[in-house]
């Protein structure tokens, strides 16, 4: 069995590539865990429902190109511990086979899965697949991995190599007589009507072969096109791109030289690497309001503290027209430029002097590209709580909007929204 989770794709996709060289039968599935779609002690949504639009996409997507090679993808609203063990039991499933991840929730949700198939003597396979170094190519053990950015993206740079994406499956035999499952809708999974009708006023993109052409567009207009390249986000972040795909695609169209319109795209790579090793290093570091800074933190303000602010910075209400026009796109979009987003949390934090972890958490509802140990990491650096003692830092948000946003936001170029 593969337990799809964020690998909603086929190219570059080791689990699929080794389970379809050892098994003669496959039964791919993806569970909707409910969990994703509450709401988390702050009132914000885990799941925000331009993002469960977007994961619907993308399971969709991946169910009928599936079904296109003979296969099918079952889908079931539930919790994995739950799911995944009755399946495997009901088809005498020799191994389930899964991506590993980070952050807690989704490393408990695992610790769960595999204590019930264990019960049933069925081992849960683990494979590392969402990072563009591989961790067994690292220059250095998890525990040893340089704190500073700037040492570890050097290092790293240096002494290791992104490997090469892996081969397409080449076995997509699925079991006689699997059971038909449907894909849930938006109301299945609890958004009101009046969520529902936003995403249909927008309509958002997603899957595995708009991930590719998304792809090849960026990379071959970025910088000459206006799209910025964190539009490809939200693929990655849901594996339906691997960014080991898009390094080797920079790679050849760079013919091995130095590009500066390219060198932005691999050190946000770099950036994501490091988050999800640093999460490794220090389980659940990113969601401490105080960080890395046990000893002296400084004030971090309360959960409860300056609600009335809170409020008006996440409904663009403040006293600063580029801060109103970038929460508005986020809640409209889902989408906002990576120095925009710099410039929003700054504000939040030193101006308004709010939790960190209730501006992260409102990205986290909001963001197309959400994955934990990158939005929670960015926030804690511009906190000052972050891993990374060079990026703990105050940033100047005004002189930022000036720099980069000469002319105020730039309207979003039609990529994910039409």
């Amino acid at each position: 069995m593969i337990w799809f989770r964020n690998d909603l794709r086929l190219h570059d996709n080791e689990v699929f590539y080794q389970a379809s060289e050892k098994s003669s039968f496959i039964i791919p599935v993806y569970c909707f865990d409910p969990r994703y779609f509450e709401r988390n002690a702050f009132g914000n949504l885990n799941t925000g429902v331009l993002r469960a639009a977007f994961v619907i996409e993308a399971v969709t997507a991946l169910k009928e190109k599936l079904k296109s090679q003979g296969s099918d993808l079952l889908t079931y609203i539930g919790k994995p511990e739950e799911i995944i063990p009755r399946i495997a039991q009901k088809y005498q499933v020799n191994e389930v086979y899964h991506h590993r991840e980070v952050a807690l929730r989704e490393t408990s949700i695992s610790e769960k899965v595999e204590g019930e198939l264990w019960s049933s003597k069925i081992n849960l396979r683990h494979f590392i697949g969402h990072t563009l170094y591989h961790k067994e190519d690292l220059p250095f053990p998890i525990k040893d991995i340089p704190n500073g950015f700037s040492v570890f993206k050097k290092k790293v740079e240096r002494e290791s190599a992104v490997r090469q994406p892996i081969p397409f499956p080449s076995n997509f035999m699925t079991p006689p007589h699997l059971e038909d499952t449907k894909i849930p809708t938006l109301k299945d999974l609890g958004y009101s009507e009046e969520e529902i009708q936003a995403v249909n006023d927008i309509y958002v993109l997603g899957g595995e072969d708009t991930a590719l052409s998304t792809m090849h567009a960026v990379l071959s207009t970025y910088p000459e096109g206006e799209q910025d390249p964190l539009i490809l986000g939200p693929f990655i972040a849901s594996g339906t791109l691997s960014p080991i795909l898009v390094y080797n695609n920079i790679k050849k169209l760079g013919d091995g030289k130095k590009d500066k319109r390219f060198e932005k795209i691999i050190d946000i790579l770099l950036w994501r690497d490091y988050f999800r090793f640093m999460l490794k290093k220090y389980p659940n570091v990113f969601f401490k309001s105080h960080g890395t800074k046990n000893g002296n933190p400084g004030h971090i303000p309360g959960p409860n503290e300056h609600e009335e602010l809170f409020e008006k910075w996440k409904s663009g209400q403040t006293d600063h027209d580029f801060i109103n026009s970038t929460m508005r796109q986020l809640q409209k979009t889902g989408y906002i430029p990576y120095q925009a987003r710099l410039i929003a949390a700054s504000y939040l934090v030193h101006e308004y002097q709010v939790n960190w972890l209730k501006g992260a958490s409102w990205f986290e509802e909001h963001l197309l590209d959400y994955s934990p140990a990158t939005v929670y990491g960015q926030w804690s650096h511009v906190a000052g709580v972050g891993t990374s003692e060079k990026d703990n830092k105050a940033l100047d948000w005004q002189k930022l909007i000036k720099t980069h946003f000469p002319n105020g936001l730039p309207k979003l170029d039609d990529v994910y929204v039409k």
